[in-house]
């Protein structure tokens, strides 16, 4: 009979080298048997000891995601508790960790003690109960992102969301930039029966075109060159819940009828393979664009009424200044610093004068900035941000023409106000692409094509 097992094991899967030395030293300070790895080649083979107890693996490591080795790792150490450490942490992150076999979930940088306290809890909770933990989690961070998408400003959206939620037909989610089509996607998800399962969600203004192909449908090795495994479709990730495709409007016209068809029949193809995989995904498609007018030309007009089986049109944050004073309280309530800090009357009535061209998102950076910029008040000022954008167009007759749709009796079109903040927001930011579809909110794809589509240079 073997003898009984004394000392711990714990394997760390992580490319820093100096971070996985600092917790190797640490945690040798109790009876503790600490393995290092630094790709996921190494931390496989590692783990084929078959006696770990604890795995700290790094969510993105530079040969594989961390997601994908759990089920082989769990595969020779079935009684391990895998701990993901991650730079990117978000709740979905989170869950699609605990879906692929995760016990816990700790963002870098975190404190010794979060990481004593994560294994101890590893060693001594069951997976059922961490799931528990983690629903509650999910419920509470609901409770406080309602605001986002309802309020006064949004009591229609509510009872839009309510149907969307019971049923499994898809969804096609209108609005701005920035106006919180993402988090109407998600809130559908949860509160749908599909809510234990999946929520895929992928950005189509992102994907250069020659890849959006093999990103939604997949591909076997040896499809192209470079294809050296095979690679699953978003459709098979998201098989039994949701997959979200936001910025609908960038799929190219080629690719519109094969996703179609993978919508109807509920079966797609990857590339270089000779059969077809049945999948059963509930799709919730959103887009900036007024696809409406592009029928027949950039968007198919059957794909357009495939998706919107239910249609929910996000109004933009300058028809909703009712729910100014929650946005705000609710941004100061996520924000670092931000819970001690307070906006007055006043200062609510100068942002609710501001037309928001940026929408949540826009309001969401500036709260930031004045939190960084005004450390050490207790009254916030957000709007001395949005007075100084004004104010640095003061020498510059053409910035200051870009500003006269903020003032003034003129009523400017959608459109135009689009191309002149985008204009003033490159000539802010040095004509620097990424910095401006950063602080737009938009992918820089999505720049690109506004610059060319309103001919700025």
């Amino acid at each position: 009979m073997p003898a009984q097992k004394t000392k711990k094991t714990i394997l760390i899967i992580d490319d820093d080298k100096i971070f996985c030395q600092s917790i190797k030293e640490y945690l040798e300070k109790d009876p503790v048997e600490v393995i290092i790895a630094n790709t996921g080649k190494d931390g496989l083979s590692a783990s084929a000891r078959g006696d770990m107890d604890i795995i700290l693996l790094d969510q993105r490591l530079p040969d594989v995601e961390g997601d994908t080795l759990c089920g082989a790792i769990l595969a020779n150490n079935d009684h391990a508790k895998i701990i993901f450490i991650t730079a990117h942490a978000s709740f979905e992150g989170a869950v699609k960790a605990m879906k692929s076999g995760a016990f816990n979930y700790l963002s870098k940088p975190f404190e010794l003690e979060e990481l004593d306290l994560a294994i101890e809890q590893a060693l001594r909770t069951t997976q059922l109960e961490r799931i528990e933990q983690l629903q509650k989690y999910r419920t509470a961070k609901e409770s406080k992102e309602a605001v986002l998408i309802g309020g006064q400003g949004l009591s229609g959206i509510l009872k839009l969301l309510e149907s969307a939620s019971s049923s499994e037909a898809p969804v096609l989610i209108t609005g701005e930039t920035g106006t919180g089509k993402n988090v109407l996607a998600k809130a559908i998800h949860y509160k749908s029966p599909l809510r234990k399962a999946p929520f895929i969600s992928i950005n189509c203004a992102a994907l250069p075109e020659n890849l959006m192909e093999s990103e939604l449908f997949g591909y076997e090795k040896g499809a192209f060159t470079g294809a050296v495994a095979s690679k699953k479709s978003i459709f098979e990730m998201a098989e039994g819940g949701t997959l979200f495709l936001d910025e609908i409007g960038e799929i190219p016209l080629h690719l519109q009828a094969k996703l179609l068809g993978a919508i109807e029949e509920k079966k797609i193809r990857r590339l270089g393979s000779e059969s077809v995989k049945a999948v059963n995904v509930r799709i919730i498609a959103a887009t900036g664009r007024e696809l409406e007018k592009e029928l027949g030309e950039a968007f198919r007009k059957d794909l357009y009424y495939r998706l919107s089986v239910i249609r929910i049109h996000m109004p933009p944050l300058r028809e909703r200044k009712s729910d100014m004073r929650a946005l705000c309280d609710y941004f100061l309530s996520i924000l670092p610093g931000g819970r001690e800090m307070t906006i007055s009357g006043e200062e609510l009535e100068k942002l609710s004068a501001y037309p928001w061209p940026g929408n949540i998102r826009e309001l969401k950076n500036v709260i930031e900035r004045a939190l960084i910029l005004q450390r050490g008040m207790h009254d916030l000022r957000p709007s001395d941000l949005l007075v100084r954008l004004d104010k640095s167009a003061a020498g510059n007759p053409e910035l200051r023409r870009q500003q006269d749709f903020f003032q003034g009796d003129e009523i400017l079109t959608l459109a135009e106000i689009e191309k002149n903040y985008i204009k003033h927001s490159l000539a802010r930011l040095y004509g620097n692409y990424t910095q401006t579809s950063r602080a737009l909110g938009i992918s820089l794809s999505t720049l690109k094509r506004k610059l060319k589509e309103y001919d700025l240079k």
